[in-house]
C-alpha cells in the first residue's frame, strides 16, 4: 500500500493573503478519499523531524533562530509571514513527512506528501514561504544513514528550487535538476546540476518535449537509486505567479513521463506537492490530485 503524509496543520492559517493558498492542504486529500482513489488507512500523521537531522541540511545559527523564534524581522520578511509557533511545528512535521514517505518508497516504490516542496529555503535562509528544505533534510538523512547511494531530484515546479541547489552544492552523490520559468521568483537563481529556464508562456508541447530529452540523460549520467519528485501545478496557464501557458493535461503528461521514468528504471520515488496559486481551488486541487493518480495508475502496484 502507498503512504500519504498529511497533518491537520498542513492547512494551518497563514496571515490574511496567505490563507487561500493553504485551503489545498485540506481539500486534496478529501478529494482523493471522495473518489475513492485512496481509503483513510493511505494516509499517515508525521511526527517533527529531530533537530540532527535538521542541521544535516541547515546551519546551527540559522536553525537557532528559527527554534528559538528570534529569526530578525528582516528575515521573515524574506520568507514572507511572521514566524510563529505553529508555523514551525508545521514545517517540522511537512519535513518529517517527506523523509518517513522516502523510506516507505524505498520498501514499496511510491510515497506521496500532500505538502512539501519547500524548495526556496537554503541553508542559512528561509524564503518565498519556506523555512526548511523538506527534499534537501531528507535526501541528506537518505544519504548520510547509508539508504542510498546516489540520488536525484526532480524539481518541476515552476521556480527554480534555489535552496535545494544551494545546500547540496558540494554533493556529487545527490544530483539537483531544476527546470522552472527563468523570469520568475527566485530573481537571484542558484546553480543546480542541471538548470533549463523556460521562457514566459512555455506552453505543452515545448515543455514536455524538452523533459522527454531530458530525463533519460540524468539517468545515464547519475545512475540514482533514488528520486525526490517536486510536482508543483503552478506550470498552469491560470496559475497567477506561473507565467507558463499549460494545460491540465499537459501537466498531467509531465508526471506521467516522471513516473514512467521511474518505473522503467525501477526507481523508488518520494513526491511533494510544491506551488499552485490558480484563481480556482478547484483548478489547483484537481492538478495535484492527477499526480497522485498518475503515480498510483504507474507505480502503486510495485
Amino acid at each position: 500500500m502507498i503512504k500519504i503524509a498529511y497533518h491537520p496543520l498542513y492547512a494551518h492559517p497563514l496571515p490574511e493573503g496567505h490563507r487561500f493558498p493553504m485551503l489545498k492542504y485540506e481539500l486534496i486529500p478529501e478529494q482523493l478519499l471522495h473518489e475513492g482513489v485512496i481509503t483513510p488507512d493511505y494516509l499517515f500523521e508525521p511526527d517533527r523531524v529531530d533537530e540532527e537531522i535538521v542541521l544535516l541540511s541547515h546551519e546551527l545559527a540559522y536553525w537557532a533562530q528559527l527554534r528559538d523564534f528570534t529569526l530578525p524581522q528582516r528575515e521573515q520578511r524574506r520568507i514572507g509571514f511572521p514566524l510563529n509557533a505553529q508555523l514551525l511545528e508545521r514545517e517540522l512535521r511537512i519535513t518529517q513527512g517527506t523523509i518517513d514517505g522516502a523510506l516507505f518508497a524505498k520498501e514499496h516504490g511510491l510515497a506521496f506528501n500532500v505538502a512539501g516542496g519547500t524548495h526556496h529555503a537554503g541553508s542559512n535562509w528561509g524564503e518565498g514561504f519556506c523555512l526548511l528544505n523538506d527534499q534537501a533534510i531528507a535526501a541528506n538523512y537518505l544519504l548520510k544513514r547509508g539508504f542510498c547511494k546516489r540520488i536525484l531530484i526532480i524539481d518541476l515546479d515552476v521556480h527554480q528550487g534555489n535552496g535545494t541547489a544551494q545546500i547540496l552544492e558540494n554533493e556529487p552523490a545527490i544530483f539537483t535538476f531544476s527546470m522552472h520559468g527563468e523570469k520568475n521568483f527566485p530573481f537571484r537563481k542558484e546553480v543546480s546540476d542541471l538548470d533549463i529556464g523556460l521562457d514566459v508562456g512555455t506552453g505543452d508541447e515545448v515543455y514536455l518535449s524538452l523533459l522527454a530529452h531530458t530525463l533519460p540523460d540524468l539517468y545515464e549520467k547519475h545512475l540514482p537509486d533514488f528520486v525526490f519528485y517536486l510536482s508543483g501545478v503552478d506550470v498552469l496557464s491560470s496559475d497567477k505567479l506561473g507565467k507558463l501557458a499549460m494545460t491540465k493535461a499537459g501537466c498531467k503528461e509531465r508526471d506521467k513521463m516522471v513516473f514512467q521514468f521511474c518505473k522503467e528504471h525501477g526507481l523508488p520515488v518520494q513526491v511533494s506537492m510544491g506551488g499552485g496559486y490558480s484563481p480556482l481551488i478547484k483548478d489547483i486541487v484537481e492538478a495535484h490530485c492527477n499526480t497522485f493518480k498518475t503515480g498510483l495508475d504507474l507505480l502503486g502496484s510495485l
